[in-house]
């Protein structure tokens, strides 16, 4: 047990580097004036999990630290850590505090900028960092920020790429506050010695992987259209264009594997809900997965949950004719989605209309801004197989009652009610340890502890004295088998914090040996099917822990799986551009908005014709032989004539065209007048003042998946989506 002895309002956690047990500790007491805000920061460090603490406030000079994005751990085990400091005074530029040895020292360091947003690592050698100054402008340091350099003025929005590739948006008028539909997108490769610009009526654009995503502005009356451009090609440069999208009015982008592009497309902003898009694995052609797929007119919350411990699962929720929010899972990368089902140890609420068909719904981003008593959203990690534990209730749809917690040790085909009521919860030891604890406005005193995926739980009372909780914490990765319990105390005249850490090696004492673990195919459900197991055209059987097995799996476990291929079945097959799979269904029928028209679309600045029996292949599936639908695409030998991303194509059309010329602009010009006037979304502020409030920061975003822009802040607290949500048009990333 460590006792904080300063009065801070706000605590904030950031681990530095994997398996060192490394922990900074940030305690920040505020108070906002009229012109300046006056605060204390201190700051402290422990070596051991978190068990015990040094004050280290001393190293950064007392300077008060940014709370909102003042710790930039640097990625891997670097060592490298960054404070930003909050200077006031009217100085010329900003301060940070820069330690090479995890924490252990800072060197003080003064900025000719003021920083606008977290300072960025570069994805491969950390030492390079890039910062967007509050008058924005992009500044470069090749020597983990000792000195600066002006890279670019007017910078908008900048993200990593590949390598030495720098995107970032940039205004001619010299601002990013009005007319962002008419940005530029630009990049360099050689450290800002040269640009190269890439795209024009720009609103804004995210990374995913290997795909570029942007939002255009197309057309007079300012529509916007979503475009894609592959980041690892050599060839000609190209966007993409995203599916007809009718009345959208939005788009979102929705984190799924291996980078497979994944978009949700909003249909109408007072609508609730929107339209899942699967992509192929070149992230061209797009095609209807789900239909209304819940997406809030408040805030833009979705549901969209990527299993990762599994492959090829996503849970998300619907919104139901009759406006109810409903559950549902798919098992194939979104090929096909069914409901939840319902736990055999659970019993329908009493919200339930019909008590026999009841299945399980999971809460998670929505039910949190709805203010229902959801305290975490769904939890997997990758090397706990299978295993996943969310909050649900269970009955015809997401009940507003005071949820219990579920857990499924099988990637979500089967479910099993283990808590009653609303927890905080943890996985430790990868998968072979679970810890939660209660959510009260109570003190606490108890922690409860499974060694058996949740089947069995134990109690432990943790202290004597009650403690009032305010959040769990444990080493990111699922691997330590310690984790830290944070609240305050109430003293005789002030709060004071409190962390409690757990190390439960003294209770698991023996390492796990080969007769522990058991062999597991995953997806299986009927053991006599040749094809049971198959999903993405292969079979995985991993070697997975006994649930009676009581032992530790150590830091050193690795996930050990055997894959196998599968022959074709439809399974493997995703409905193709123009075609959807109706809910509970497994074949593709065609979309009735364009039935009976030509799918056609520009690829590489052809215009090409899609001559599909309905199906494509799914991304990444590895099967062979058996059925395999027919699919080609056929190029119609014409230029393309709408691509606002290299408008200069557009006057180097042949005479021959011209014709189609005219019609295209034409029937632009009518779609555009069909549009009609853009809704102006109004957000939503709102929730309530904590006395003392914690959060976990998030270490780094990871530069091979999808890029978090720092100015999603909501996706970086420790009740924050979980999912990649790079929603361009819905003003997320202003």
């Amino acid at each position: 047990q460590y006792n904080f002895e300063d009065l801070s309002g706000l605590v904030s956690l950031a681990w530095v580097g994997d398996g060192t047990g490394i922990l900074l500790a940030l305690t920040t007491f505020q108070v906002p004036l009229r012109w300046i805000t006056f605060g204390q920061s201190k700051l402290y460090r422990s070596e051991d999990y978190g068990k015990t603490f040094s004050d280290i406030t001393h190293l950064i000079n007392n300077t008060f630290i940014r709370t909102e994005f003042g710790i930039a751990i640097g990625p891997e085990n670097s060592g490298k850590v960054i404070l930003t400091g909050d200077v006031s005074g009217g100085s010329l530029g900003g301060r940070i505090f820069r330690s090479l040895d995890f924490g252990k020292h800072f060197i003080r360091t003064d900025l000719p900028f003021h920083p606008l947003t977290q300072i960025s690592y570069h994805p491969k050698n950390f030492s390079i960092l890039l910062a967007l100054s509050i008058k924005n402008t992009l500044w470069l340091s090749s020597n983990f920020g000792e000195t600066w350099t002006n890279l670019h003025d007017f910078v908008c929005l900048v993200k990593w790429g590949h390598g030495d590739m720098i995107y970032f948006t940039t205004h001619t008028n010299k601002t990013c506050s009005l007319d962002r539909g008419q940005l530029e997108l630009r990049k360099t490769t050689d450290f800002g010695k040269t640009f190269e610009t890439i795209g024009s009526k720009i609103y804004s654009f995210g990374i995913g992987g290997r795909f570029l995503f942007a939002s255009v502005m197309t057309g007079k009356v300012r529509t916007r259209r979503f475009h894609l451009y592959t980041v690892f090609k050599k060839k000609k440069k190209t966007f993409e264009q995203f599916p007809p999208p009718g009345t959208s009015q939005a788009y979102s982008l929705l984190k799924g594997d291996a980078d497979v592009g994944r978009a949700g497309s909003k249909k109408n902003l007072d609508t609730g809900f929107g339209t899942i898009y699967t992509s192929d694995d070149r992230g061209v052609v797009y095609s209807k997965s789900l239909e209304r797929h819940l997406y809030t007119t408040t805030g833009g919350e979705t549901d969209f949950t990527n299993v990762t411990s599994l492959r090829g699962v996503y849970i998300t929720s619907v919104l139901s004719e009759d406006e109810s929010v409903q559950s549902v899972i798919s098992f194939d990368q979104g090929g096909e989605w069914k409901p939840l089902r319902k736990p055999d140890n659970a019993v329908c609420d009493s919200t339930a209309k019909n008590k026999d068909e009841c299945s399980l719904h999971i809460h998670a981003s929505y039910s949190i801004a709805q203010k229902v008593n959801v305290p975490m959203l769904p939890l997997s990690e990758p090397n706990a197989i299978g295993l996943i534990i969310a909050h649900g209730s269970v009955g015809d749809a997401i009940s507003i009652m005071k949820p219990d917690v579920y857990v499924s040790d099988d990637g979500g085909y089967s479910w099993m009610k283990v808590l009653a009521g609303p927890h905080h919860y943890a996985i430790l030891d990868s998968g072979g340890l679970i810890v939660a604890v209660e959510h009260s406005q109570l003190p606490i005193s108890v922690i409860k502890y499974s060694t058996d995926e949740g089947q069995c739980w134990y109690s432990y009372k943790f202290t004597s004295e009650p403690v009032y909780f305010t959040g769990l914490a444990s080493e990111p990765g699922a691997k330590s088998m310690n984790v830290s319990i944070w609240g305050y105390k109430k003293g005789l005249l002030a709060l004071y914090w409190i962390s409690i850490t757990i190390d439960f090696e003294e209770l698991l004492t023996r390492d796990c040996q080969d007769e522990d673990y058991t062999k597991w195919l995953a997806h299986s459900s009927d053991l006599n099917d040749p094809s049971d197991g198959c999903i993405l055209g292969y079979k995985e059987q991993y070697r997975r822990l006994r649930k009676a097995a009581v032992c530790r799996n150590g830091r050193g476990y690795i996930v050990v799986k055997q894959p196998s291929v599968c022959i074709c079945t439809l399974a493997d097959f995703l409905c193709d551009f123009g075609y959807y799979r109706p809910e509970n269904q497994s074949e593709c029928i065609e979309q009735l908005d364009l039935k009976g028209h030509d799918l056609e679309f520009c690829l590489h600045g052809k215009q090409e014709l899609l001559l599909t029996s309905g199906y494509r292949k799914i991304p990444g599936d590895k099967c062979e032989g058996g059925a395999m639908p027919s699919r080609t695409v056929k190029d119609m030998r014409t230029k393309c004539t709408s691509n606002p991303m290299e408008p200069s194509q557009l006057s180097k059309n042949s005479s021959s065209n011209s014709a189609l010329i005219i019609v295209a602009v034409v029937l632009l010009l009518v779609i555009a007048t069909i549009g009609g006037v853009l809704f102006i979304k109004k957000y939503v502020c709102g929730g309530r003042f904590l006395v003392h409030r914690y959060s976990v920061l998030q270490q780094h975003a990871d530069a091979n998946g999808i890029d978090i822009a720092d100015e999603l802040d909501a996706t970086l607290s420790s009740r924050g989506k979980s999912n990649y949500h790079d929603d361009s048009d819905e003003d997320l990333l202003e």
